[in-house]
C-alpha cells in the first residue's frame, strides 16, 4: 500500500530537537508531573499510587475512570461512547480504517492535517478538497461543501479548529455541515484535538459528537492539555460505530499505558483548571504575536479565532521550505514550520502556544532574517 510522505511529521524529525527557538510547536506550553499534580491539587502523595501500580496491559478500552472524564468534554457523551487510543493520530487512523473501502468518496476540508487526505487516498478512496480560502479570511465556503456532498459521500471530515489556518467552525455552521451529511447518510468526522483554548468566550465550541447522530470527534492530550508525552487520545461517537473500530484497534493498540492512562485521568478531572491556564496562554501569546506582526509589514496574516498556530504570508523570493531552512539554520536557530508541508506555499505555519519567552525571543530574529533577504 503506498501512502504519501508525511510532510510536517518528516520536518518536525528533522529540526525540532536541532532549533533554538521552537516556534513550529504546535502544543500549547508542556507541564511536567510536578506541574499537573500542582494543577490538580493533590500533591506528590498521588505518585504513591502509582509505584503500587502492576504494570499489566490494564483495561484494553481505557479505565472506566478515564472514559468517564474525556465523556464530561461533551454535552451529550457517556463513558459507552469514548474508546481510547494512542493519540488523536491513531484516533483518526483508526476511524479511517473502520469507514473508508476502496472506491468510497470521502470529501475533506483542506488544508488539513495531512491524514485527512493521504490515509483515505491510500486506502483507494477518492478524495474530493473543499478549500478554505485566505481571501475569504480561511472561512468555509458552505455552498462549495455542499455541493461536494454527493449521494456517494460515504465520510467527510475537517479538522476544527482548524489545522494550519487557526479558524473555527462555531455551532451553528457545524449543524449546517452535519445537515449536509445527513441529507446523504455520510459520516462526520472532526478532528477536535484543538478544541477548548479558542480565542472569544468559554473557549470550547461544540463537538460535532453533539450535534449530528453520525458525528465522530477525535481528540488527545496533546495541544489544549499540554500533555503530548502521554501519547493519549480518544475517538468519541455512537457505540455502534466504536464496536466496529474496536475491531481495528485490536489489531494496532490492544491497550494503552496504564501510567498515561492514570495521569491522563487525573488531568482531566482537572480539565477546566488546565484549560483556563492554556487559555490566558494563547490569548496573551496571541498578542504578542500580533504586535509583531504590527510592525512587520512584509508578513501578513488572518488573525485566529482558535487553537494554537496560524499561517503568516511571507514577502521574499524563496519557497516556503527555503525559507524556513535558511531561518533554522542561520545564526537565529528559528523553527517554523513550511506551507509546503501543508500545501500551502508562499506561507509559513508559526505555533504561538508556547512559553512566551520563546516568542519574544524568536521574533525579532524572524525579523533579522528578512532584513538579510533583501
Amino acid at each position: 500500500m503506498y501512502i504519501e510522505p508525511f510532510g510536517v511529521e518528516q520536518w518536525m524529525n528533522e529540526y525540532e530537537t536541532r532549533c533554538r527557538y521552537n516556534l513550529a510547536e504546535t502544543c500549547c506550553d508542556s507541564i511536567t508531573v510536578a506541574e499537573l499534580l500542582d494543577l490538580a491539587g493533590v500533591g506528590r502523595g498521588y505518585l504513591d499510587g502509582l509505584l503500587s501500580m502492576k504494570l499489566t496491559y490494564g483495561d484494553i478500552e481505557g479505565s472506566g475512570r478515564l472514559r468517564t472524564a474525556i465523556a464530561a468534554l461533551f454535552e451529550e457523551q457517556s463513558s459507552a461512547n469514548v474508546l481510547v487510543t494512542h493519540g488523536t493520530i491513531g484516533a483518526n487512523h483508526l476511524v479511517y480504517l473502520t469507514l473508508v473501502s476502496p472506491d468510497d468518496h470521502v470529501v475533506s476540508v483542506v488544508p488539513s492535517y495531512q491524514q485527512h487526505t493521504a490515509i483515505p487516498e491510500s486506502l483507494g478512496a477518492t478524495v474530493t478538497r473543499v478549500p478554505l480560502r485566505e481571501e475569504q479570511g480561511w472561512a468555509l465556503d458552505l455552498d462549495e461543501l455542499d455541493a461536494a456532498v454527493t449521494p456517494g459521500t460515504a465520510l467527510v471530515t475537517l479538522t476544527n479548529p482548524n489545522n494550519p489556518t487557526g479558524a473555527l467552525l462555531e455551532r451553528e455552521e457545524l449543524c449546517a455541515v452535519a445537515a449536509m451529511c445527513d441529507r446523504v447518510g455520510a459520516w462526520l468526522l472532526a478532528d477536535e484535538v484543538y478544541r477548548g483554548i479558542d480565542q472569544e468566550g468559554s473557549g470550547t465550541t461544540a463537538s460535532v459528537a453533539d450535534l449530528y447522530e453520525r458525528g465522530i470527534s477525535t481528540g488527545s492530550m496533546s495541544k489544549a492539555f499540554s500533555l503530548a508525552g502521554l501519547r493519549l487520545g480518544w475517538v468519541v461517537g455512537p457505540e455502534t460505530l466504536l464496536e466496529r473500530v474496536v475491531v481495528h484497534r485490536d489489531y494496532n493498540t490492544i491497550s494503552i499505558g496504564m501510567i498515561d492512562d492514570a495521569l491522563a485521568a487525573l488531568a482531566l478531572e482537572h480539565a477546566e483548571t488546565i484549560l483556563a491556564r492554556n487559555r490566558a496562554l494563547v490569548r496573551s501569546n496571541l498578542t504578542i504575536l500580533s504586535n509583531w506582526l504590527d510592525g512587520e509589514d512584509r508578513v501578513g496574516w488572518t488573525r485566529p479565532t482558535g487553537g494554537t498556530i496560524t499561517l503568516l504570508r511571507y514577502d521574499a523570493d524563496l519557497s516556503s521550505r527555503d525559507f524556513c531552512v535558511g531561518l533554522v539554520e542561520g545564526p537565529g536557530g528559528v523553527m517554523l514550520t513550511p506551507g509546503s508541508a501543508l500545501d500551502v506555499e508562499g506561507h509559513v505555519r508559526i505555533g504561538y502556544a508556547n512559553a512566551p519567552e520563546a516568542l519574544i525571543a524568536g521574533l525579532p530574529l524572524i525579523s533579522r532574517y528578512m532584513d538579510g533577504l533583501g
